[in-house]
């Protein structure tokens, strides 16, 4: 909703501001600059970024205007999950697992925490390194170091995105300046027409101009920002879960990992540990 405000703030105030002045909203309307400058900068981004990275935009886009906040039944809704699996492995071994992480979907276990089956991210990066230990016996030391190099590439991954918006976004200024050049052209070919025709079209030129560094500093930076802060609060995500398997592995009884998993957590989603107690009995009461 916020990045919604932002932008009905942008527009009212940039606007706003040169009407208020005396300008003519009319004379801001030029679909052909803006064809010129948006078109270019759409096919820059298609030029540049692979197919994958196009797709990944579109999702984070959507999901950036659709589910800005954190879910506030993923970190309690995980951390007993994982207390679960936690206690499980403890009496019976690794093994225990195999049967509800070869299909999440469907496990019995699993299903009583709806949170966690609806991000994907987390749910795979959980899964599949339970699957991993159970495999064979990794150390700790090898653990934390492979959950760390697997949470790199996932963040290097999901901000391609916003390094492409970064990117046409320095160059739009530059669009601008192209829109506003064949602007000039047309007007220096009709020269010998009338004074007030050849206003009309240097004042077209100079909106390319505008549209370019509008584009730049009020839509594509902020969103780049804005992708990367979501691209952020996911990886958090993952760290939690690391930090858990992690301090678990290392011998840590189930309550002092899932606090290890609680510290990786933003600030501002950060439960107390008292939060984090009462969490845990909140669900333990709303088990089956």
């Amino acid at each position: 909703m916020n990045k919604l405000i932002g932008l009905i703030i942008i527009f009212m105030s940039v606007f706003g501001g040169y009407v208020w002045a005396g300008g003519a909203l009319a004379s801001m309307w030029q679909p052909a600059e803006i064809l010129i400058i948006f078109g270019a900068g759409i096919g820059a981004i298609v030029i540049a970024n692979p197919k994958p990275v196009l797709l990944e935009m579109l999702t984070q886009v959507r999901e950036l205007f659709s589910r800005e906040q954190e879910d506030p039944e993923l970190y309690p809704q995980l951390f007993a999950l994982m207390g679960v699996l936690m206690a499980k492995i403890q009496v019976q071994g690794l093994k225990v697992l195999d049967e509800h992480i070869e299909n999440p979907q469907d496990s019995s276990l699993f299903l009583m925490y709806p949170a966690v089956l609806k991000h994907s991210n987390v749910l795979l990066f959980l899964i599949d390194n339970l699957r991993i230990q159970s495999i064979g016996k990794i150390s700790p030391h090898d653990l934390e170091h492979m959950l760390e190099e697997e949470i790199h590439r996932i963040e290097e991954d999901r901000l391609r995105p916003s390094e492409a918006f970064s990117k046409v976004g320095e160059a739009m200024p530059g669009f601008g300046i192209l829109a506003a050049v064949l602007g000039i052209i047309i007007t220096m070919s009709n020269i010998d027409g009338p004074i007030t025709m050849i206003g009309v079209k240097v004042a077209a030129a100079l909106v390319g101009t505008f549209v370019g560094i509008f584009a730049c500093y009020c839509f594509f930076d902020p969103m780049s920002k804005a992708l990367e802060h979501l691209v952020e609060r996911k990886s958090a995500q993952l760290r939690c879960v690391a930090a858990m398997l992690t301090a678990f592995a290392k011998g840590k009884p189930p309550m002092m990992a899932i606090d290890a998993g609680r510290k990786q957590i933003q600030s501002e989603n950060r439960p107390s540990f008292i939060e984090l107690e009462r969490w845990m009995e909140e669900q333990k009461a709303d088990a089956p």
